[in-house]
């Protein structure tokens, strides 16, 4: 008889696929460095007219850039919640195939939201999502806005299961974010374990550290690590104020 997980192992699906250029506008040859309180808030309201859940931005530090070899300095997140219903569904090619629908769909509107800001004369690209050579949650973590558990989850405080796409800017005045309120996130994450515990496929080393090789999160579509973990379950908020009434106690 073959076991859950043997089953589960011999599903090998990549879930995402490259997302089509579909810019319509080039760069401006010299793009702004500045966007005005009026195009901004045009530009925002745009992308949760579209259903972004949030907006974070990250500054990346010349370490940072000489690390990656890159040299862009300003990177928009835009966040989107993947759809509670996929989670919940076990792993299979269906599965897959609808997660990467979703994805081409919002990948699709982070086009349009790169256009708005090349026709208001900044350079806006979208970061490949895909590029193993970036690594996008090291950008994530820039932004000061979101913390990575031992899942490798990118943890927002719009919750843990946000999908994102980043797009490099020539914008210099985000309204970026000098230190992290969301550490302690992190130190909760080590106390917890729950994601360990609960892992199908025991895909964590004795340090506690995801084994990429093992988990199929990306090729075959789990989600057990997300659906266990307490950020999901009862929300960053409620966590948040736990922790801080137990250090006051």
């Amino acid at each position: 008889m073959i076991s859950n997980t043997e089953e589960r192992r011999d599903i090998r699906f990549k879930y995402h696929s490259p997302v089509p250029n579909s810019y319509r506008i080039p760069n401006p040859s010299k793009p702004l460095r500045n966007i005005s309180d009026e195009v901004f808030e045009e530009f925002k309201d745009m992308a949760f007219e579209i259903g972004v859940a949030g907006l974070s931005y990250s500054k990346l530090s010349d370490d940072f850039k000489a690390e990656w070899n890159i040299d862009f300095d300003n990177v928009i997140i835009l966040k989107y919640e993947m759809s509670p219903d996929f989670l919940y569904l076990e792993p299979s090619k269906e599965k897959c195939k609808l997660i990467d629908d979703e994805f081409q769909e919002v990948g699709g509107f982070i086009y349009d939201i790169a256009d708005f800001l090349r026709v208001n004369g900044f350079e806006a690209n979208l970061l490949n999502p895909l590029d193993d050579e970036v690594s996008l949650r090291a950008i994530a973590t820039q932004s000061n806005d979101c913390v990575i558990l031992r899942s490798n989850m990118c943890l927002f405080k719009e919750g843990l299961n946000m999908g994102f796409f980043m797009l490099s800017t020539s914008i210099d005045n985000l309204p970026f974010k000098e230190e992290n309120d969301m550490l302690w996130a992190a130190k909760y994450c080590e106390t917890c374990g729950k994601c360990i515990n609960k892992c199908p496929l025991n895909a964590y080393d004795e340090n506690e550290k995801v084994l990429r090789k093992v988990c199929t999160a990306h090729s075959e579509g789990c989600n057990d690590c997300i659906l266990n973990c307490p950020f999901f379950k009862k929300g960053y908020d409620f966590l948040e104020k736990k922790f801080k009434k137990k250090l006051v106690g």
